[in-house]
């Protein structure tokens, strides 16, 4: 018998709290906890504190369930990165949530690993969690994509590029024209032999590697492009640097797709004892805070990661609330950042 208790007891402990069980707890109606769920000035303030006590007493869940179902409203925004230990998405995040918490959504975060195919599974289980809208980082989507999107009857807005075709609003920055911008300044400053650091090639990557190519064409220099599926790092950027000079002994600049290259290059260089910037120049993208503190100071393009994140919860949050896309395109000022390294 005493075993049986035991075992009754244990499950009660386990089972998860309902509205019935705060309710019993502060002795009012059911309806009653649900009123102060709902707005806890519905009830009066002595017992705003008791079931606010209860709830954290028996750490009570609250279910969506039920406002989803009869409002097709979750309150959840999910947000699609390839990367959740890339600095440069992790400011894009902090930047929408700064938005989305203080207006009541939660954010459900995807990440797809720079995989077309996983992220059409990842976007199929975020509408299947009824996502209020889409805040995704990439604008070439396979097929079935761009049919769940279509059919799905929420905001979708993509971020990180502002040139490539919209699904419906995309707020980024022309990686094109930055990448031409900053192979443009190292060629003033006398590089010629410049060569491009490639990793992941996804779209932004082949957008900038397009932009240092019609520089080095519109100059009439050469061009040469070292690339990798892998993940971006300082020992590839290392590895690029030794496989540049290997290949193009008078390689005399070095223009990276992100800073991480970019940084693995300049040590490189400087355990070789090559001379930066007067035997070579180096140029990353993106300036991270590593990037503005390093000696000597790192060249790359500055990219507004933050803002871009708080601008697309901006806008996706406009459009919640029954608003029209006021602009399709939002393109983001990058900043070019000589440094000391070019």
């Amino acid at each position: 018998m005493d075993t049986s208790l035991d075992m009754k007891s244990s499950g009660m402990k386990n089972k998860r709290p309902t509205l019935q069980d705060v309710a019993n707890l502060v002795g009012v109606t059911k309806m009653t906890v649900s009123r102060y769920l709902r707005n806890p000035d519905q009830v009066s303030p002595p017992l705003q504190i008791k079931i606010g006590e209860a709830l954290d007493h028996l750490g009570y869940i609250p279910n969506r369930a039920p406002d989803i179902l009869s409002k097709s409203k979750s309150h959840a925004i999910g947000v699609l990165v390839p990367s959740l230990t890339n600095q440069v998405f992790a400011e894009v995040i902090r930047g929408i949530e700064s938005v989305l918490e203080p207006a009541g959504y939660q954010t459900m975060l995807a990440h797809y690993g720079y995989s077309k195919e996983a992220e059409e599974t990842r976007i199929a289980a975020l509408l299947s969690y009824n996502v209020d809208g889409l805040i995704i980082s990439e604008s070439y989507h396979t097929e079935r994509v761009r049919k769940m999107l279509s059919v799905a009857g929420i905001p979708v807005i993509e971020i990180m590029d502002s040139v490539s075709p919209a699904i419906e609003q995309a707020i980024g920055i022309d990686n094109q024209a930055a990448a031409y911008a900053m192979t443009e300044c190292m060629i003033k400053k006398g590089h010629r032999k410049i060569v491009y650091f490639a990793a992941r090639m996804d779209q932004r990557t082949l957008l900038r590697i397009r932009g240092y190519q019609a520089a080095m064409q519109d100059n009439g220099l050469t061009q040469m492009c070292l690339s990798t599926d892998s993940a971006s790092s300082f020992t590839q950027g290392e590895q690029f640097m030794k496989e540049a000079l290997e290949k193009q002994p008078d390689t005399d600049g070095i223009f990276c797709t992100n800073d991480d290259l970019a940084i693995g290059a300049l040590y490189a260089c400087q355990k070789m004892g090559i001379k930066i910037p007067e035997e070579m120049g180096i140029a990353g993208f993106h300036g991270h805070n590593i990037a503005r503190v390093m000696v000597p100071l790192l060249a790359t393009v500055i990219t507004p990661r933050e803002e871009m994140g708080r601008l697309a919860a901006e806008h996706l949050l406009s459009r919640l609330q029954g608003n029209p896309v006021s602009q399709k395109v939002i393109n983001l000022p990058f900043q070019i950042e000589m440094g000391e390294s070019i």
